[in-house]
């Protein structure tokens, strides 16, 4: 997986990285480990691996990606503007799948400052 740097937030946000490494980012952040047996959610908080046992694909899933919206705390909701300097996208660039992205990324940005403090 590529590390998390600002770089590789603004890949994803240009939609320079592949969704499924995306998703290992998220996946990989909220506790889920891959094993030869399947997936391992031992060290996933309970809100997350009683709904999903195995993790979930943001991309595809609007549930998943609301769930990961509630998850982040209040005072990291505005880091992809604070952090990034993200303007957001322009009209004719709002699908589903890049909003899914941004969201991706602002908790990204919320795990990587979380994991500072």
């Amino acid at each position: 997986m590529p590390p998390l740097t600002d770089d590789t937030l603004w890949a994803i946000l240009n939609d320079e990285l592949d969704d499924d490494t995306v998703n290992r980012l998220v996946w990989h952040g909220l506790g889920y480990r891959e094993t030869p047996a399947g997936w391992d959610s031992t060290a996933v908080e309970p809100a997350w691996s009683e709904k999903y046992p195995e993790p979930p694909n943001f991309i595809d899933s609007r549930p998943a990606t609301v769930q990961l919206t509630r998850s982040i705390p209040q005072p990291h909701k505005q880091l992809l503007k604070e952090e990034l300097g993200f303007k957001g996208y322009t009209v004719d660039q709002l699908i589903p799948r890049r909003t899914r992205r941004a969201t991706m990324v602002n908790w990204l940005l919320s795990y990587r400052q979380i994991q500072t403090e």
